[in-house]
């Protein structure tokens, strides 16, 4: 059985949807309910599950992590995604996605090379992101450098840059099996959405 929690931290409610070894959705809003639609509409819908009060103690892991990408300080360790009902390009997309690290940014064109399809088929998987912000969607911008879209909004997109920065000063490559997925400081993108 999959256990739903929420935990409000700081006035943000985070969620996690999880069994005792992987996690099928993580969320992050305002307010409890919120929270908690955006879990329960990523769990697959053949799947007993439970909304509990207390968080078991995976759960209280993996909500600290998901906090601690909320607050920019990343991800210290990963978790087991619970992903086999999803398509496999959104797999894909998710596990490219997944390579872009604290303080940096890639194009939703950029992952589309690394993950192939379109710029526009990642920001559909973006859109639908259901481990947000572990599996760091808001990390996924525009060519130009401007945000693109957010589910949670622009604003909230901007702030979770912000609290990221950590003054890279240019572009690298990560490999993606035999492509490569090319990521540039966010300072690049905070930097142009000044200007606008």
């Amino acid at each position: 059985m999959i256990g739903v929690y929420v935990k409000n931290i700081g006035g943000v409610w985070f969620g996690v949807a999880c069994d005792e070894q992987r996690v099928f959705g993580t969320s992050f809003a305002t307010s409890e309910q919120q929270a908690l639609k955006s879990l329960l509409d990523e769990l697959p819908f053949n799947v007993a599950f439970q909304v509990f009060s207390k968080p078991s103690a995976f759960a209280e892991t993996v909500l600290a992590l998901v906090e601690d990408v909320y607050d920019g300080k990343g991800a210290s360790r990963g978790f087991p995604f619970a992903t086999e009902h999803l398509p496999a390009y959104t797999r894909k997309v998710l596990e490219v996605t997944a390579l872009i690290p604290v303080g940096y940014v890639a194009s939703y064109g950029g992952v589309a090379e690394a993950a192939g399809g379109s710029a526009r088929a990642v920001g559909n998987v973006m859109a639908a992101n259901p481990f947000a912000p572990v599996v760091p969607c808001h990390r996924v911008v525009c060519s130009d450098f401007t945000l693109g879209g957010y589910g949670g909004g622009l604003k909230v997109k901007r702030a979770l840059l912000e609290r990221e920065k950590r003054g890279y000063p240019a572009a690298r490559e990560i490999s993606v099996g035999e492509r490569t997925l090319r990521v540039f400081p966010l300072e690049w993108v905070l930097k142009k959405r000044g200007k606008a």
